[in-house]
């Protein structure tokens, strides 16, 4: 199913039924409208009425997802993936209000979709095509790490004419190099329109040491905390834990992250590594040090707006987790029989 996530000041959010009047005033805007393809114009009210139905179909069949965008309960615009029948790759795509244009909304909202599939649903490649006399929808792209593959031409429904299009793509591996910065760090949605639209310069990496915890319980279940909106990895599934400040040695960070994360004392546990990643993650080297933790004080209680679950090891893996969470899973699996 199709989540709600959060782009700075922007919800994105399933379409629902009664959004058809806002979608029809937004689409029936030739400025708009010509830049879609299979759309007519004039475009008629019925066709919004039926395009959202058939968004939420395929929502719950998994095929394709679609957001509203919307700020202060009012929809601005929309971003939709269709996934290939492998479902390992999709298409990305994205209308918005002219009212909006030029303020970074679009920019911010196909962001955090990307990031999404990418990092969530795991997808190894994004495609998408915009019209040749679109170049502000190239630039949304380019600044999302898109790279033009080629050209070709499509009808377009409501020119009545065949047109030339500039395909892009994004590779996976592409996306998780770029220096994306913090949600929570970012002044505003039209902060990330300033932004390059191309990739920093390469330089070394540095080195970011975290700390994680396999919280497990009397019945061998391991807690796990996925990342509320508004945070990087968003919606992805983690051990708690988090960085180690300085002057602090990493039993010390645990014990503060679990303090301040889940309200839990693991003053005077032993605390022992378990194992430990050691992984290029783009901008910085990851190196995060597991701890197995079996006793503490308290009750684990959500203080950061993150979700908790209790998970059987043989379970992990079907929690989407960042990248260097998941060798760590076989080694659970293995301890725990």
């Amino acid at each position: 199913m199709t989540p709600e996530l959060k782009a700075g000041d922007f919800l994105l959010r399933p379409l629902r039924p009664e959004d058809a009047p806002a979608v029809h005033r937004l689409v029936n805007d030739w400025s708009v409208v010509r830049m879609l393809s299979r759309l007519p114009f004039p475009y008629p009210r019925d066709l919004a009425e039926k395009w959202i139905a058939s968004t939420l179909e395929d929502s719950s069949r998994g095929i394709a997802h679609h957001f509203a965008i919307t700020r202060d309960g009012i929809l601005l615009g929309a971003v939709g993936l269709v996934l290939s029948d492998d479902k390992r790759s999709a298409s990305l795509g994205y209308w918005a209000s002219p009212a909006t244009w030029g303020q970074g909304m679009t920019t911010s909202a196909a962001r955090r979709v990307t990031e999404w599939a990418i990092q969530v649903l795991k997808l190894e490649k994004l495609t998408a095509d915009v019209a040749v006399d679109n170049p502000a929808s190239s630039a949304v792209l380019r600044k999302l790490g898109f790279r033009e593959t080629g050209r070709s031409s499509r009808r377009f429904v409501s020119r009545g004419a065949e047109c030339p299009i500039i395909v892009h793509e994004l590779a996976r591996s592409t996306f998780l190099q770029l220096d994306i910065p913090d949600p929570v760090e970012t002044a505003s949605p039209a902060a990330l329109e300033d932004q390059p639209s191309t990739p920093a310069p390469t330089r070394k990496p540095r080195t970011l040491l975290v700390v994680a915890a396999a919280l497990l319980d009397a019945q061998g279940r391991i807690l796990l905390a996925r990342r509320p909106e508004g945070k990087r990895l968003a919606g992805l599934w983690e051990f708690p834990g988090g960085k180690v400040e300085r002057d602090e040695t990493p039993e010390q960070a645990l014990i503060r992250e679990m303090k301040e994360e889940l309200d839990v004392d693991l003053t005077g546990a032993c605390l022992a590594p378990f194992t430990f990643v050691s992984e290029n993650a783009g901008p910085f080297h990851l190196l995060m040090p597991l701890y197995v933790v079996r006793r503490w004080r308290g009750v684990p209680a959500p203080r950061e707006g993150q979700a908790l679950a209790w998970v059987e090891a043989a379970d992990l893996a079907k929690y989407p987790m960042p990248d260097p969470d998941l060798p760590l899973i076989p080694l659970l699996q293995e301890l725990l029989g």
